[in-house]
């Protein structure tokens, strides 16, 4: 078995810092929609469930387009694929605020911007790095990866909110546009990053692509991933797409929850790092139990709770520390079981069953609030899904971490 030329440190890092910065502005554009539902609905009149479908296609096309661009940039490189990504992700936003049908925001939100976003996103940028660093820095660099997405949320969910107050939601939508063009420049620096051809990890390396997927998908520990990171979805998407509904529901201010999303992303930041660094440490499938097991109590403790402005602030904190947590332990465990050169491709199928549950997040939020005036039905689903979660996540093999073992062997 070869191994691969290791990057100096230099090296590494800007590759990790160059792909926590393009997934900071593609998840900034992804993560902020929901403050534009209410602007949205008053300006073409179309309903929350007409939007909010358009929302949960873009959920959708966001995860469908991932295994597709990261089975290109397996075989090109990344750079290609995230400057196509930024051009869509681009032309979707800008375009959006001269449509005014579903059919056109489907088309602009749910399809180019989402798409585009999907090409800039986790699959790509975690499988790059990990396919050119040691397996045992891959879960640390994932962590600190999905933290940049996590802080893009953070700065840019009050300064969204801000321009659409003083500005409009146009002008808002339009800035973020041009903002998502830094991508392109950004993508430059991850030319020439990928793995060589012949670099492996595992016997599983030397699979052809589709060989390798055939196998995926018949192994129970992989689908098992897939179960979780549905539910993983759901939730996000939801509390993304209508938080802001449920806050003006409680009677509270737009500016609340856009806090509230900015301290999920704040809060995020350390749960990412966290993730990270205790994959390295102990089995990732202990992990999303716990992440899983922890957001079914935030939300029923949530529920319990007055409904104050301080309540979510509270329960965004929460629940941001465990929000995209779940990326490095998930990301880490498909390198486990099927190395890294198909990363991109194997970890893009599962953020596509992940999309599936944000489809559904977002698409039912918005019926359950046009059938029953709330969003109780809802977050009784979160609940249940969620304990769900926990438990498929148990039988998924893993082996012990090598830090973990190399230190039992160190006492014995």
């Amino acid at each position: 078995m070869t191994t691969q030329t290791p990057m100096s440190p230099r090296a590494a890092w800007l590759l990790i810092l160059s792909a926590s910065a393009i997934l900071m502005l593609t998840m900034a554009a992804r993560l902020t929609t929901g403050l534009f539902l209410s602007p949205i609905n008053t300006s073409t009149g179309l309903g929350v469930a007409s939007i909010s479908l358009a929302m949960a296609v873009g959920q959708f096309m966001w995860g469908a387009s991932q295994p597709i661009f990261g089975a290109v940039a397996d075989k090109y490189g990344p750079a290609r694929v995230i400057v196509l990504g930024g051009v869509m992700l681009a032309i979707g936003l800008a375009a959006t605020p001269f449509v005014s049908s579903q059919f056109g925001l489907m088309l602009t939100l749910g399809v180019l911007s989402a798409a585009g976003a999907g090409a800039g996103s986790f699959s790509i940028l975690i499988g790059a790095t990990a396919q050119r660093l040691p397996a045992e820095r891959r879960p640390f660099a994932a962590g600190f990866i999905n933290a940049g997405g996590s802080f893009g949320q953070f700065v840019f969910s009050p300064l969204v909110q801000a321009i659409i107050q003083a500005s409009g939601w146009v002008v808002a939508m339009v800035s973020l546009a041009a903002t998502t063009l830094l991508t392109i420049p950004l993508a430059f620096l991850m030319r020439g990053q990928k793995a060589p051809a012949h670099a492996s990890t595992t016997a599983a390396d030397e699979f052809t692509l589709g060989r390798q997927v055939r196998a995926a998908m018949r192994d129970k520990s992989y689908l098992c991933l897939h179960a979780g990171f549905f539910t993983c979805g759901f939730h996000i998407a939801f509390l993304v797409t209508h938080l802001p509904g449920e806050v003006g529901l409680c009677g509270l201010p737009a500016g609340v929850s856009a806090t509230a999303l900015a301290l999920i992303g704040l809060f995020n930041i350390a749960g990412s790092l966290v993730a990270g660094a205790l994959g390295q440490r102990y089995r990732m499938k202990w992990l999303l139990a716990a992440i899983y097991g922890g957001r079914a109590l935030i939300i029923a403790i949530y529920l319990l709770a007055p409904k104050t402005a301080l309540t979510f602030y509270i329960f965004a904190a929460a629940l941001g520390f465990s929000w995209l947590a779940t990326v490095p332990p998930t990301a880490g465990l498909v390198g486990k079981l099927f190395g890294t050169r198909y990363l991109s491709t194997l970890f893009g199928l599962t953020l596509l069953s992940h999309q599936v549950g944000g489809f559904f997040g977002a698409w039912l939020g918005g019926l359950a609030f046009v059938h029953f005036g709330d969003y109780s039905w809802m977050w009784y689903a979160d609940i249940l899904l969620a304990l769900a979660a926990a438990l498929v996540n148990l039988p998924i093999r893993e082996a012990v971490p090598h830090s973990t073992a190399a230190a039992a062997a160190a006492k014995a």
